[in-house]
């Protein structure tokens, strides 16, 4: 893991844009998470961890990218969203 989220958020954010397909944006995505509950990251901090991901994605315009990157922003955004969905209710708790 990086040595702190932002890091890890940047990594993210890039390895999103550089995809070669959605599917690789859902398993990048899905590893990150998986990264951060290896490490018992709390549940609060994985959302505020995916809203700063969310936010960075929606500030991309599609004039400035790649139809495959902006491709990719878009599934990370609706993808980014469901995980945040399923992690909400479980940090509630």
């Amino acid at each position: 893991m990086a040595k702190n989220l932002d890091e890890y958020r940047c990594k993210l954010v890039s390895k999103i844009l550089q995809s070669g397909s959605q599917e690789e944006v859902k398993r990048y995505f899905d590893a990150a998470i998986k990264g951060m509950k290896s490490h018992n990251v709390n549940g609060h901090i994985m959302v505020r961890f995916i809203d700063k991901v969310l936010f960075e994605l929606e500030s991309y315009s599609p004039m400035t990218q790649e139809p495959q990157q902006w491709s990719n922003i878009k599934m990370g955004r609706i993808y980014g969203l469901q995980l945040k969905g399923n992690i909400a209710p479980a940090a509630a708790v």
